[in-house]
């Protein structure tokens, strides 16, 4: 039992956190608790179509994340037949990502945290004999589960995290109840691929091929954003014609 403050346990037993806020700068003391250099930082994306608005972010890009309304993105998983069929058993140093499953209630920002900063070039910034140094390798040849039941008993991860999501401005929902939301990321995969991560999938989406020249990811993936978001959409009768709902 976690003696953690803010963490709860829901009639199940499934440990469940205070979810994080959507705020760049909540984000980044995360990834900075966790041992990421603090050369990094997220920052909010206001346009994916207007170069001056897109000038604005500091490059280069290594991540991004995406986030939507819950009820869009169950809609979107439960139309969606590869998303059923999708079953990763993957580990190792060879595989082209590293992927978190998700058994922690309301971390489903955690885990896109962790997927942006374990993989790509944001991977070089994590400080040796950090908190998430030591679950990269403690993790790496660990089956999907294994690595999540790694993740679920971290106390060092567990602390991480609520000190991060303290600071956020909103109130949160209780342990039974939904976040409202979820937090998708996006990252180049060692096989030059965009990749779509996130913990409640079955596993790993390969969104294709990205720039080989560039480590940029931004520099390649509008299209693939707008069919991507575009999908959720038109999985989502009577939702917004626009992206006002989802956030970068």
């Amino acid at each position: 039992m976690s003696t953690t403050p803010g963490v709860s346990f829901r009639k199940d037993g499934t440990k469940t956190f205070i979810p994080l806020e959507n705020n760049p700068e909540v984000f980044a003391k995360l990834i900075h608790n966790l041992g990421v250099s603090e050369k990094l930082g997220f920052y909010d994306v206001y346009s994916i179509d207007e170069p001056e608005l897109l000038a604005m972010i500091p490059r280069p890009v290594h991540a991004l994340v995406f986030i939507t309304p819950a009820p869009m993105w169950a809609r979107v998983r439960e139309n969606d037949p590869g998303s059923k069929e999708l079953s990763y058993d993957g580990s190792g140093p060879d595989e082209p990502v590293v992927w978190y499953k998700q058994t922690i209630g309301h971390a489903c920002g955690l885990i896109a945290l962790l997927h942006s900063v374990s993989n790509g070039t944001a991977k070089s910034f994590i400080n040796t004999n950090s908190i998430l140094d030591k679950i990269l390798k403690e993790t790496q040849d660990l089956k999907p589960l294994q690595r999540a039941n790694h993740l679920y008993n971290s106390i060092e991860l567990e602390k991480a995290h609520m000190a991060a999501a303290v600071t956020g401005d909103t109130i949160a929902p209780a342990s039974e109840e939904p976040s409202g939301y979820h937090f998708i990321s996006f990252v180049k995969g060692q096989d030059g691929h965009l990749y779509d991560l996130e913990g409640g999938w079955g596993g790993p989406v390969d969104c294709g091929t990205l720039d080989d020249e560039s480590n940029d990811i931004n520099a390649s993936f509008t299209p693939g954003f707008l069919l991507y978001g575009g999908y959720f959409l038109r999985a989502c009768p009577g939702a917004s014609t626009d992206l006002t709902e989802f956030s970068l």
